[in-house]
């Protein structure tokens, strides 16, 4: 059962990463198209926002449920869930402030490993928080061939 302060708590955690991250790349990114080649898939830039929302929205639930349980691999998902939010955070500053986009690629590699040792480790202890993530890792691996192509094309 879902408790309602955990819960917020939660939301808070991932959606205020989020935020955060969005708000010190806000002025990098919205310059970017400007400035770099990108590829002919890149979805409009009022696209990005809606889906981070939804998708930090969903890793908060996600990683309430799991911290609900008495799952013996709870703290390791829970550790690697942290993580992976590290690791999301800094890949907006490489690839937007920093146009590091080979260290962003790689990085976002590492994010998509986490992402699906953390969703194995979910499973173990709730089965919709580890489903709960999936559109997250789609995503992941969608942005990974964007960065690629501003690999490519710059």
């Amino acid at each position: 059962m879902i408790k309602l302060k955990n819960l917020i708590i939660s939301l808070i955690i991932s959606i205020g990463i989020g935020q955060l991250s969005g708000f010190l790349t806000k002025d990098a990114s919205k310059t970017f198209s400007d400035k770099f080649n990108q590829s002919m898939l890149t979805p409009p830039d009022w696209v990005f926002p809606i889906v981070w929302i939804i998708l930090f929205f969903l890793m908060g639930l996600s990683a309430e449920l799991v911290y609900e349980t008495d799952c013996k691999v709870k703290k390791y998902g829970l550790f690697v869930y942290g993580l992976q939010l590290i690791f999301n955070f800094f890949w907006s500053i490489f690839f937007f402030i920093n146009n590091q986009f080979v260290l962003s690629f790689g990085w976002i590699t590492i994010l998509i490993l986490l992402v699906i040792a953390m969703i194995f480790l979910f499973y173990k202890c709730k089965p919709i928080a580890a489903y709960l993530q999936l559109p997250y890792l789609a995503w992941l691996i969608f942005a990974s061939y964007l960065n690629y192509m501003v690999v490519i094309l710059n």
